[in-house]
């Protein structure tokens, strides 16, 4: 009896390790009324990302793009305020910078999307001092969040020695796009 539950438990861990190695991303995703199913294959250094949204009274909407890296998280907020939600992807490029990405996309009034334009961190000199990539996002309330480690001259790439870095953003609308 022992060994049949010890079987099932290699077997289960099995498939997860296949699953974790192949890289697949699937998340599904709910937020007042709407569905967000985000979904990439991971293979390789380009990807392409599929957002599939429906709910609260709206038909399914389909938005494909490819990416560059692997999706490695996906959330949904309210960031402008306005109670209507936005998708956020973060995506991880290949290599050992593993640099960091957002796709974003607003669902408007009627189901339509605009996409969101992540500014570049280095059109900020202060902001970008320091950094090489290994990026972590989240959401925290109103906030888009972007933490990094900080490398000082001489470090290496495996050993960054000048703490964390905490950069946040709001969404705004401008013009005719959201930023």
């Amino acid at each position: 009896m022992k060994l049949y539950g010890l079987s099932i438990l290699a077997f289960a861990v099995l498939l997860v390790s296949q699953a974790h190695a192949e890289g697949a991303f699937n998340k599904n995703l709910t937020h007042q009324g709407m569905n967000f199913h985000v979904t990439c294959a991971n293979q390789g250094s380009e990807n392409r990302l599929r957002i599939t949204s429906s709910g609260a009274g709206h038909a399914p909407r389909v938005i494909e793009e490819m990416v560059d890296g692997t999706v490695v998280g996906a959330e949904i907020a309210a960031l402008d305020g306005n109670g209507a939600p936005e998708i956020y992807v973060f995506v991880q490029s290949a290599g050992s910078g593993s640099y960091g990405a957002v796709v974003g996309h607003v669902i408007n009034a009627g189901a339509s999307t605009s996409p969101i334009t992540m500014p570049e961190l280095t059109d900020d000199p202060k902001a970008s001092a320091g950094y090489m990539g290994r990026d972590r996002f989240s959401i925290a309330r109103d906030r888009l969040v972007r933490q990094f480690p900080i490398y000082r001259e001489g470090d290496s790439n495996a050993s960054p020695s000048g703490g964390t870095r905490q950069v946040q953003y709001r969404l705004v609308r401008r013009d005719a796009t959201w930023v």
